[in-house]
């Protein structure tokens, strides 16, 4: 959580912004990310900050895979994916694994 306030600080600092609304995130599935206290760390961060108080919005990502042998991306929803149209493993997922700031809304 520190280097995402961070980045979203210096995010505020460039854009001249007095303070930060809200923090857009996009939290994958599989990452392991515990919302609650995600929130508590970010209260915890951006105290006394331009962004203290900010809305925290998490949209979690389904994680997704790409099949070398088929060519195409599937969904999944487990560690292991196996591809619904030729049946082999992907070791290669796509998403779900990330914790991404997506955008930043800021009070000019």
């Amino acid at each position: 959580m520190v280097a995402l306030a961070e980045r979203v600080l210096e995010v505020a600092t460039r854009e001249g912004a007095e303070r930060v609304v809200a923090i857009h995130l996009r939290v994958g599935h599989l990452a392991g990310v515990d919302s609650l206290a995600l929130r508590t760390a970010a209260e915890i961060v951006l105290a006394g900050t331009v962004a203290e108080g900010a809305r925290l919005d998490l949209e979690e990502v389904p994680p997704a895979w790409w099949c070398l042998h088929c060519r195409r991306e599937f969904p999944a929803s487990e560690i292991l994916g196996q591809c619904p149209a030729c049946g082999h493993a992907s070791r290669q997922m796509l998403r779900g694994h990330d914790l991404l700031l997506h955008a930043v809304e800021l009070d000019p």
